[in-house]
């Protein structure tokens, strides 16, 4: 397996020359794209032989034909040159190779977009499936990871400050509950793609006539792929549809790596992504031990997320037809799933990889003081006092605590607010991170079991 420098040939992010390329980027090469279109051209002479359409000798000739290798690509490249017509050529050339009598059923009753957009779902289908394995592949190891770490105590931050106490498989349960959510969403929006639009230039099988909607079916049968119920070609709101699907896809991942990105900076020190010995991180600072995997991700999805609000621009054309938004999505398709599944390889190195210091999670927690822990005590007097009541007593000595860099304890033991109520025993009790996690863990287990469940049943 190349790497994704050498697939793409030139590196563009700091890891593509360390890991493996996902093979999406061959499916969509130019003569990958030809070959999808000849299968498609196949596929409709064997479908109109079995409604009688085409002579069946005359479409096992086209079918026999319909490879790669034995088209001249140098013809097919000169001609698209002089015609500016992408599919064209390629036909010209597969009716060359057909014969004259054969050839003479090349294409018939198609137009160029029913080739063109039926053959670009049979490659989405399958750079589909590359992302889509890549994805349950994290989403086992995240599984994992909120497993084998519901009990692994630290801080919960809301806007950058501690909150309350969590655990580390908890947090792992958030990225995978969205994981999830995101794999979903894109099994059930790339369905719509997966079809044969089989209806002629505008969409009403004018040339085929009454046989166009089995001929249509024939093909979809053969090619794995579902008929088109309207056959428009004005119909683009599925590729749009799922463009956002990979952005918010790519959304998710982004949160992970924004997640462990922020911890592996030095001051929290409680993540780090996989670093490999002899890396280096500066050319200028020898210490350097940056997060290079997980920036890479933060850029791929920034990439992806770009293109969706343009996929949705594509949808608004006159019409029955535009080339144009066609030419754009189908563009912009191809570098959302190459950017995913670079995207995917990556976070799959990064989670497998992690590096997880449950040490320096609990010294963290200590960082405030004890203030972590106030809606413990607030809670705690709350039972006596009242919430409201409470929450003025707490929220006064947490800010004397905040300002004067007093320790919390100290401060409670000394307001008979809190003394009436609460004695040393029970205070140390309810500061001690350990006993206001809530149902972290439970949450924890549960969302790995829910996770394996559902890898479970897509096999």
């Amino acid at each position: 397996m190349p790497t994704i420098a050498e697939a793409a040939g030139k590196a563009t992010r700091f890891t593509d020359y360390n890991l493996p390329d996902a093979g999406i980027r061959s499916l969509f090469t130019t003569e990958s794209v030809w070959q999808a279109w000849l299968d498609v051209e196949a596929a409709l002479a064997r479908a109109q032989a079995k409604v009688g359409i085409v002579p069946a000798e005359q479409a096992a000739i086209i079918e026999d034909a319909a490879h790669l290798s034995r088209m001249d690509t140098h013809r097919v490249r000169r001609a698209l040159a002089e015609q500016g017509h992408p599919l064209m050529p390629l036909i010209s050339e597969l009716v060359r190779v057909a014969g004259d009598k054969a050839g003479g059923y090349v294409h018939w009753g198609a137009t160029s977009q029913n080739v063109m957009q039926t053959g670009h779902a049979l490659l989405l289908k399958q750079a589909h499936a590359i992302v889509a394995r890549l994805h349950e592949e994290v989403v086992a190891i995240v599984a994992d990871l909120a497993e084998d770490n519901a009990d692994v105590l630290m801080a919960g931050r809301t806007h950058g400050q501690h909150a309350v106490p969590i655990t580390f498989g908890f947090k792992a349960a958030v990225w995978l509950d969205e994981l999830v959510r995101a794999h979903q969403r894109a099994e059930a929006a790339i369905q719509p793609c997966l079809t044969v639009m089989m209806g002629g230039a505008v969409g009403t099988f004018a040339a085929l006539g009454q046989e166009g909607p089995q001929v249509q079916e024939l093909i979809a049968e053969d090619l794995g792929l579902q008929p088109m119920p309207v056959p428009s070609r004005a119909l683009l709101d599925p590729f749009a549809a799922y463009a956002s699907a990979l952005a918010l896809t790519s959304a998710a991942a982004a949160r992970v790596c924004a997640d462990v990105a922020s911890l592996m900076q030095t001051e929290f020190g409680e993540l780090s992504e996989p670093v490999p010995d002899g890396s280096i991180g500066s050319s200028t600072m020898p210490h350097k031990r940056n997060p290079k995997l997980t920036y890479d991700v933060l850029q791929l999805s920034a990439e992806i997320r770009a293109l969706a609000p343009i996929a949705v621009e594509a949808l608004l054309h006159p019409h029955e037809a535009d080339g144009g938004a066609t030419a754009l999505l189908t563009d912009i398709l191809e570098r959302s799933l190459i950017a995913m599944g670079d995207l995917f390889v990556r976070l799959r190195h990064i989670l497998a990889g992690l590096a997880v210091f449950p040490e320096r999670m609990r010294r963290n927690l200590s960082l405030s003081g004890g203030l972590i822990s106030s809606e413990a005590i607030m809670l705690a007097l709350a039972d006596v006092v009242g919430r409201d009541h409470a929450h003025v007593i707490v929220h006064e000595d947490s800010m004397r605590a905040a300002v004067a860099g007093e320790d919390f304890l100290e401060i409670l033991s000394r307001d008979p607010r809190v003394t009436g109520l609460l004695d040393q025993t029970h205070l140390r009790n309810l500061l001690d991170p350990a006993t206001h996690t809530g149902l972290a863990s439970a949450i924890a287990h549960s969302a790995a079991q829910r996770a394996h469940r559902y890898l479970d049943g897509l096999t």
